[in-house]
Parts: C-alpha cells; sequence; structure tokens
C-alpha cells in the first residue's frame, strides 16, 4: 500500500506563489503516474497537473504558464510550484498515484491540502 503525504497548503493572497509537496512511502511501480488533482466545494475534483516516470508532464489549461510540476525520484516526492495565483485556484489538491503491473492498475490518494487563493 502506498502512503501519500502531502504538505505546503495554506491562504496566499492573488498573484502569490506557494509549493505542494507530496512524498510517497515507496514507488514500487517502474512505470507510474503522480499527479495533483484539486476539488473545489460543490465542484467535481479535477486533474491539474501529472508527470510519468518517464518525466514527461500535463497540465490543466486553466493553469498552463502557472503552475509547474516535478519530482525528485531519490524521495519519492512531487512538487507542484504554482504561481500567480487566482482566487479560482482555492480548492482542495490531492496527490495521486498510478502504478502500472502487468495486467493491472493501482491507485492511491492522499489526504489533500487546503489551498485558499483570497484577498
Amino acid at each position: 500500500q502506498v502512503q501519500l503525504e502531502e504538505s505546503g497548503g495554506g491562504l496566499m493572497h492573488p498573484g502569490g506563489s506557494l509549493r505542494l509537496s507530496c512524498v510517497a512511502s515507496e514507488t514500487p511501480h517502474s512505470i507510474n503516474v503522480m499527479a495533483w488533482y484539486r476539488q473545489a466545494p460543490g465542484q467535481e475534483r479535477e486533474l491539474v497537473a501529472s508527470i510519468n516516470s518517464g518525466g514527461s508532464s500535463k497540465y490543466a489549461e486553466s493553469v498552463k504558464g502557472r503552475f509547474t510540476i516535478s519530482k525528485e525520484d531519490a524521495k519519492n516526492a512531487v512538487y507542484l510550484q504554482m504561481n500567480s495565483l487566482k482566487p479560482e485556484d482555492s480548492g482542495v489538491y490531492y496527490c495521486h498515484y498510478l502504478g502500472v503491473g502487468i495486467g493491472h492498475e493501482v491507485e492511491y490518494w492522499g489526504q489533500g491540502t487546503q489551498v485558499t487563493v483570497s484577498s
């Protein structure tokens, strides 16, 4: 069982920056994707950014050019640098791990960290 621990959320004014961190207890799958999702009150959880074991990343259109996802394999960590924050970036941010095995996939979620962007 992969455990994910997020940190780095908080309150920030519009235009500010925050950096989220997620550390996995292990990454047992050589092929995996780590991602950040967010969920605002009353809305569905949405993908913000992902990065696969090969280092390729993807972003939601709403955060392109402002957010950067990166990973540090030696620490089983993934980060989300969020710049030029907007009020609509507010929500609970969840770390997600998808592991690809032979004939199956497994996924795990972190507990989430709150990000609030407000003046």
